[in-house]
């Protein structure tokens, strides 16, 4: 059999033709594949692939390698993190799976990397253990990873020893928390970590002072940044394989703090209507089906603006129509749309106008900060796209004076702007122990209030309304997740002309209260609240009358 000029060089690739478990042609496809994937062996794009029959394909490695094969499919007989940090396992591709003695059994997916196998064995060597080498698949260690068990007392043990593991489970709990965000802060006599959960700081655990030299050192090695440099910062930890953190670092005057932001990758799709937007689909299509136009979304940082406009591409995105984002970063992948990411040599206007070349139909722009930018969206909106972008205001006319404070003229913003969109994120109530409520005194009062303020008259009547408890569920916190609050403005022409009138917003206000379906987000917090979703005491902690 003639092998192809691919095949006959690589060896591995050889065997696997000689014992029939693939052909020439699969040969060449994995080669290929190592092209765009340089830190794959060719062993593991098979794995990855599924090209053959996993046990085979262990036999074949194992007898080229000539290291014991071991299948790591059920459970584990010791806990992985034990012994190595979760970094490290994922980095090096290895994993303990077995303890006889002080003799420590580590599967590795390259045992012939005499270099990591050392530094592994070095590692186990400091802490009493002799290392005994397999080989395995890389889908089974990535497999046994996601199933690691980690410490899930008391969000943090605060007498960790290894700083390793210490980082470690400070993010794993954040992670089963459902944190976005972890604050890891010097003070004048401790080292403080508070989790973002639903929106709300929690304290989960103090450090001991002496110990913030080697916490900062473990975070900047973890994160790719510089050891010996003390002012601020960016990194990223990619170890997790379901989540990109960004990390941020400030020098304070008691040493460096850091943020974690927790991006989840694969994070479970949810609709417009799921988000907590009306359920009205003649507003929802007033809103966003346009052409030539701009759509705003504001809110300040922290309220969900990207997820509400990736749940608007997903309402839009139909096969005839190309839709591109340009985005910093792209925090979910959305299948079937075209992504950007801002780098250092890309910046939002330069893909901007990169991107008016591609044929889109819609474009989503991440945000708008600056002039040049806001300038190049009403342009695009201009030249029969839709654009879909975010600007920080606190509601959703102010978006009109953000605008022409970036210097865009009255006639562009009415020429261009359809919609405008503000929203906040309230706590939802845990619905495994939430209880019914009837209003206070002084609830009642705050509702009539609101109806003073903006002529909206509230069903009480048939409310269902519920109070927080508290329990196992929700960390006894009584709220789960959170559900946003809206608020929609869509532009009519009358609106348009005083737009380019030069009119205050004080009169587009009240024009808009008087005349169109408009109505504040303190209106769609009320409703939340009598359809049993979240109490009056998150409205009046994230809303104003």
């Amino acid at each position: 059999m003639f092998e192809s000029v691919k095949a006959r060089r690589n060896p591995v690739g050889v065997e696997f033709i000689k014992r029939g478990l693939l052909t020439e042609v699969q040969v060449d496809r994995v080669l290929e594949y190592q092209k765009d994937h340089k830190d794959l062996k060719f062993g593991e794009i098979v794995d990855i692939l599924d090209m053959c029959d996993k046990k085979q394909l262990l036999e074949t490695l194992a007898y080229k390698m000539q290291v014991t094969p071991v299948m790591l499919d059920g459970d584990l007989d010791v806990n992985p993190v034990n012994y190595l940090p979760r970094d490290v396992i994922i980095n090096y591709k290895v994993l303990p799976f077995d303890l006889e003695g002080n003799k420590l059994k580590v599967a590795f997916c390259d045992p012939q990397n005499a270099t990591k196998v050392r530094e592994i064995e070095l590692l186990l060597m400091n802490q009493g253990y002799d290392m005994e080498v397999y080989l395995t698949l890389y889908t089974s260690i990535m497999r046994q990873i996601s199933n690691i068990r980690t410490v899930t007392t008391s969000y943090v043990d605060k007498e960790e020893k290894d700083i390793t593991k210490l980082i470690d489970n400070i993010i794993v709990t954040a992670m089963q928390k459902r944190a976005s965000d972890i604050h890891i802060e010097p003070m004048e006599n401790k080292v403080r970590v508070r989790y973002r959960i639903d929106g709300e700081l929690i304290t989960v655990t103090e450090l001991p002072k002496d110990r913030q030299d080697i916490i900062t050192g473990r975070i900047k090695s973890i994160s790719g940044m510089h050891q010996e440099i003390v002012y601020d910062q960016d990194g990223s930890i990619t170890t997790y394989d379901d989540y990109s953190i960004r990390v941020s670092s400030q020098k304070n005057v008691y040493g460096e703090k850091f943020v974690l932001r927790l991006l989840k990758k694969n994070v479970d799709k949810k609709n417009l209507f799921e988000l907590g937007f009306f359920e009205d689909k003649e507003l929802v299509e007033k809103s966003f089906d346009k052409r030539n136009s701009v759509i705003v979304v504001c809110a300040p940082t922290g309220e969900g603006k990207t997820t509400t406009l990736y749940s608007v591409l997903e309402y839009l995105d139909r096969p005839e129509i190309n839709i591109i984002s340009i985005e910093n970063p792209v925090e979910r992948r959305l299948p079937g749309i075209n992504q950007v990411e801002i780098g250092n040599n890309v910046t939002f206007v330069s893909a901007l106008r990169t991107v008016l070349r591609q044929d889109p139909d819609i474009i989503l722009v991440g945000e708008v900060r600056d002039e040049e930018t806001a300038k190049t969206v009403i342009e695009a909106g201009q030249t029969g796209h839709l654009v879909l972008t975010t600007i920080h205001t606190i509601d959703a006319i102010e978006a009109i004076t953000r605008l022409r404070k970036m210097d865009v003229s009255n006639y562009d913003i009415s020429a261009t702007l359809v919609t405008s969109i503000s929203q906040r994120l309230v706590r939802r109530l845990c619905n495994k122990c939430k209880r019914p409520h009837k209003l206070t005194e002084d609830e009642l009062k705050y509702i009539d209030k609101v109806t003073r303020r903006t002529g909206v008259k509230f069903d009480l009547e048939n409310a269902e309304l519920f109070e927080p408890v508290g329990c196992e569920y929700c960390d006894n916190i009584g709220y789960y997740e959170r559900i946003g609050v809206f608020e929609v403005l869509c532009f009519d022409e009358y609106l348009k002309d005083m737009i380019s009138d030069g009119k205050s917003t004080i009169d587009i206000r009240k024009y808009a209260l008087e005349n169109t379906e408009y109505k504040p987000l303190i209106v769609d917090g009320i409703n939340k609240v009598l359809q049993g979703h979240t109490t009056i005491d998150e409205i009046r902690r994230k809303l104003t009358i």
